[in-house]
């Protein structure tokens, strides 16, 4: 069976090569990428809605306002491993920039969190005008890769900087820069994620502040490199890629039947759940009164990593949140009792960590500390977790 292709936006901005992305479609195709075309309005002017359905074979719209039903900002931004905008005019490169959010493309740029090819395409002036060169540096400051333009003759008759790449260029940088390596084809990713519950009675719970967003994170990442993604995911409301196999759980209970269901059958497993230390020795089918609410009986949670099978045929990596600064030597301790490969030790002092977009921490294995991170969003150490991972993979032979 033959892996799905992979799914990319081709969005056109507004200029007279607007043309040269039609080839640019047909080679991106011949390369067995299926591509959604999202056009400017104004690039429409160029070519029209009918060229890029016929090429592309979908559904073309422009204006968020159009099959309102979709949400396609967000469906089209939810599928697609990458974004490539070309041509790219100084007007798209400073809405971008600016985040605005205009048309169909701008939302779905900023509803992505796919790898990002701008090629721009405008005359010389405007190309080297500080407000136009100001945009493109805020563009890669925020790690989206934009090619310079190629030099030649232009459709006003003038000679230099501004013209549209070699489709060849653009493919070339499409795929050994801006799109993810597939290192993780062909492999299966378990992923744990949220925090697990624990009911007092109907209304009450031993919880803690775990959102899902880190495990959501490696989960979309794993996926992006080509592996066939189970997140096993508990009390989080946090929407995940479609194509990803979810699997939501409540108590640790409900967890550990799922993890022991899927472990076995899996090379990678990343255990970033919350798993609730605690568990009340036994729970109220009738809600409690505050007045009986004296004190709670409880018994301790079984540890779910430290049960799965020791046979070293996954790559395990496991998480410490601690409020220590000095924690290592307490991680590695974890990580061998766990029977981990690599643990990830984040500072949760003052609640920090739990339902933010950034992370700050150490990837840590028996040697010591691999890598450390200051504030760098969930997305960035989940790829970096993957390649640690993956670095540890000749286990799997």
């Amino acid at each position: 069976m033959s892996a799905p292709a992979r799914e990319i936006i081709l969005g056109v901005g507004g200029g007279i090569a607007a043309y040269k992305a039609c080839d640019l479609l047909r080679r991106l195709q011949d390369r067995g990428f299926a591509i959604t075309v999202v056009p400017t309005p104004s690039s429409l002017n160029f070519v029209g809605r009918a060229t890029w359905e016929a090429l592309s074979g979908r559904t073309v719209t422009t204006e968020v306002f159009e099959l309102v039903d979709q949400v396609r900002h967000v469906s089209l931004a939810r599928v697609a491993e990458a974004i490539v905008i070309a041509p790219a005019t100084a007007d798209l490169i400073a809405r971008i920039a600016a985040g605005r959010a205009d048309d169909l493309l701008t939302n779905c740029v900023l509803a992505s969190d796919a790898p990002i090819l701008v090629v721009p395409a405008m005359h010389p002036n405007m190309w080297f005008n500080a407000a136009t060169q100001a945009n493109v540096a805020t563009l890669r400051s925020r790690g989206i890769d934009v090619m310079e333009p190629a030099e030649g003759s232009l459709t006003s008759g003038d000679i230099g900087k501004g013209r549209f790449p070699d489709t060849a260029e653009i493919i070339e940088r499409f795929s050994g820069t801006t799109l993810r390596e597939r290192d993780l084809e062909g492999f299966k990713v378990l992923v744990t994620a949220g925090g697990t519950r624990e009911a007092i009675d109907p209304v009450r719970f031993i919880g803690n502040k775990s959102t899902g967003k880190q495990g959501i994170a490696i989960a979309e990442a794993a996926r992006s490199r080509g592996a066939d993604v189970t997140l096993l995911i508990a009390n989080s409301e946090i929407e995940s890629h479609p194509l990803i196999n979810r699997i939501d759980v409540q108590s640790v209970d409900e967890m550990k039947s799922a993890l022991d269901s899927h472990f076995s059958n899996s090379d990678f497993l990343f255990m970033a759940a919350a798993i609730s230390d605690v568990r009340p020795q036994k729970s109220s089918q009738q809600k409690i009164k505050k007045a009986e609410l004296n004190s709670i009986s409880i018994i301790e949670n079984p540890d779910l990593l430290a049960s799965l099978p020791a046979d070293g045929s996954q790559i395990v990596v496991a998480f410490a949140a601690e409020t220590d600064k000095d924690s290592i030597p307490e991680a590695q301790s974890k990580m061998a009792r766990k029977n981990a490969d690599l643990v990830y030790l984040n500072n949760v002092s003052d609640g920090a960590i739990f339902g933010s977009e950034k992370t700050s921490g150490s990837i840590i294995d028996a040697s010591g500390v691999l890598e450390s991170f200051d504030d760098i969003s969930k997305e960035n150490l989940a790829h970096s977790l993957i390649n640690h991972a993956i670095s540890k993979s000749n286990k799997l032979g």
